[in-house]
């Protein structure tokens, strides 16, 4: 994969990016039993498509995602009702993401750093990306 802005092409302009790192979330989604049972951290990384010149033309919140709002939302969403697979829980994430009309694709990255691996290791982490129209293809 490409540094490159998603869902650029002809006629259309470079998308901007907004980063969003770090969103720890406490949850119970797992496979086994003990992982519903006791639950454990997630973390989410979020690099959303947007296009941000109304906004800086404006200076005006309402021209752009509220990123205080929807890491509010993206945790929520974490949090509740357990699953058994973080790939469910990323489409979960993404999603909520597209809700906004502003956002043109979301790449989400989540971390689940504690997973019950019997192996050294630092992290699990899946990486989605979804764009507007082909969210759960």
């Amino acid at each position: 994969m490409t540094d490159e802005p998603i869902g650029t092409g002809a006629g259309r302009p470079p998308q901007d990016q907004l980063s969003i790192t770090g969103i720890e979330c406490f949850a119970h989604h797992g496979v086994f039993d003990f992982e519903k049972r006791e639950g454990q951290v997630f973390v989410v990384d979020l690099v959303l498509g947007i296009d941000t010149r109304a906004a800086a033309a404006s200076d005006d919140l309402e021209d752009t995602v509220n990123y205080g709002s929807l890491t509010m939302d993206v945790k929520a969403a974490v949090e509740r009702d357990p699953v058994d697979l973080i790939e469910t829980v990323a489409q979960r994430i993404a999603d909520v993401c597209l809700l906004d009309p502003r956002v043109e694709w979301a790449r989400v990255t989540l971390h689940k750093p504690d997973a019950p691996i019997d192996a050294t290791y630092s992290d699990v982490a899946l990486t989605i990306t979804r764009t507007r129209g082909n969210a759960h293809d």
